[in-house]
């Protein structure tokens, strides 16, 4: 059974839209000094995930952590961040995108300034927890903002251009601690962040408000307890089947991400190495070089993802994934004897390259795009949220996972994720290149409809 438009247009949620071509309402120069101060905050979500990998080399010895301690110092920006990304919706929708980001720019500053002046375990921890707050809430607000400030045409690129700075940002992290690495300066290492943080907090006193949190505001829609809040809360979103797809898509999409085992590249390249039988004498080298790869690769999927489309990249991202963490597996495993290490090399360029040029970008695309503008804030806060809680739970449980199963073992679960996301893009993920956001609404309504009708029939 076919859906027709009406009846599309009847699940989506009720009350007015937003115009057509009221994404494109800042003059194109404008537009340009605008993205370039708000993904500024891309930027220090990577350099501050990045940072602490060098920092923790030296910082360990002048405050003598334990094993635990290093463990926090590092997890406390992860739960940081997701408290951060629960937090930024409802700012976001009272106060402005642009006042929330001030705020935002504020705390990175706060964060990297107490980081940098750190005197113990526990003010560094404090300072981790606030950059968390940060990194948590410019990765749910910053991709919502380009979003809204860019005309359909240009959407995809404009959010790539934060992911573009996030993957900078790490490889730029990764410079600055080889750069102070010989002076043993963390504090240094910190203090560098400082800048664009500081760049950032004044260029955001010169940039406009989003026109569609503005438009919102003259219909009244965005003032606090107004009546129909209540659809601004979990159970009022969740009675809205278009609102229920878009979660499904954004927080799936967020947690594959994840679950497919990027940041165990990351974070543990160097030690797989060694295992693979390659010599890792100077970790931060070949973090460099795996920084350099996604940078690369994240540049490539610029022109991509507003000409292909985010839904055939994330395909071909997924399929990549997965045949490049098969053969790692069993490279780890010693299937290839002598040549096991060069396998494993391969395998993580491979894996890193096509996560960079698809889902890497893509999620953050699509979840700044599915959601209806009365619960967008909240709805990218939610997924940012999911994704943030699982780079944890994946943080957390990869060590002991490996000692339990073995390090192939848990690659090869990685690829299966990826298979089984495969499955799901192809069934549920709409294409959303080139669409204003209406147009997306009515797919997701006609989605939900066909969704309705299928559950009835069994």
């Amino acid at each position: 059974m076919t859906v027709t438009s009406d009846e599309a247009t009847s699940l989506a949620p009720r009350g007015p839209t937003e115009p057509e071509g009221l994404e494109s309402a800042i003059p194109t120069g404008r537009l340009a000094f605008t993205v370039g101060v708000v993904a500024l905050g891309g930027l220090l979500f990577g350099f501050d995930t990045g940072v602490i990998s060098g920092a923790l080399l030296f910082l360990k010895e002048d405050f003598h952590l334990t094993s635990f301690q290093e463990g926090a110092v590092i997890s406390s920006l992860l739960l940081g961040a997701a408290a951060g990304a629960l937090w930024s919706g409802t700012p976001a929708d009272r106060w402005g995108r642009r006042k929330t980001l001030i705020v935002i720019a504020a705390t990175f500053t706060l964060g990297l300034l107490l980081a940098t002046l750190a005197a113990g375990f526990w003010t560094l921890v404090a300072a981790r927890v606030i950059l968390g707050l940060a990194v948590g809430s410019a990765s749910s607000l910053v991709p919502l903002y380009l979003a809204e400030v860019a005309p359909p045409r240009l959407r995809g690129r404009l959010i790539t251009v934060n992911q573009i700075l996030l993957t900078a940002g790490i490889l730029v992290s990764y410079l600055i601690n080889l750069w102070f690495a010989d002076d043993a300066n963390w504090r240094a290492m910190f203090g560098a962040g400082l800048l664009p943080s500081v760049l950032m907090l004044v260029g955001l006193f010169f940039v406009p408000e989003s026109p569609v949190w503005l438009q919102r505001r003259r219909r009244g829609e965005v003032v606090p307890r107004a009546k129909g809040a209540s659809r601004g809360t979990l159970r009022g979103m969740l009675a809205e089947p278009v609102v229920r797809r878009a979660l499904l898509i954004g927080v799936t999409i967020g947690a594959v991400q994840q679950f497919a085992g990027i940041n165990t590249i990351i974070y543990y390249a160097p030690s797989i190495m060694q295992r693979a039988g390659l010599p890792a004498t100077n970790s931060i080298m070949y973090s460099v070089a795996i920084g350099v790869a996604n940078l690369l690769m994240t540049v490539a999927a610029i022109p991509l993802v507003d000409r292909a489309g985010r839904k055939p990249l994330l395909l071909l991202s997924l399929v990549g994934m997965a045949a490049a963490l098969v053969p790692l597996g069993c490279a780890l495993n010693g299937a290839f004897g002598g040549a096991s290490h060069v396998v494993s090399l391969v395998s993580m360029g491979l894996y890193v390259s096509a996560f960079a040029v698809g889902i890497g970008p893509v999620f953050w695309i699509l979840a700044a795009e599915v959601f209806p503008p009365a619960v967008r804030a909240k709805g990218v806060a939610l997924c940012v949220l999911v994704n943030w809680s699982a780079n944890f739970v994946v943080g957390q449980l990869f060590l002991p996972a490996a000692d339990r199963f073995g390090e192939a073992g848990v690659f090869w679960f990685f690829a299966a994720v990826c298979v089984a996301a495969l499955v799901f893009v192809v069934r549920t993920v709409p294409e959303t290149k080139n669409r204003s956001f209406d147009a997306i609404q009515r797919e997701l309504a006609a989605g939900a409809q066909r969704q309705s009708l299928h559950q009835d029939a069994i």
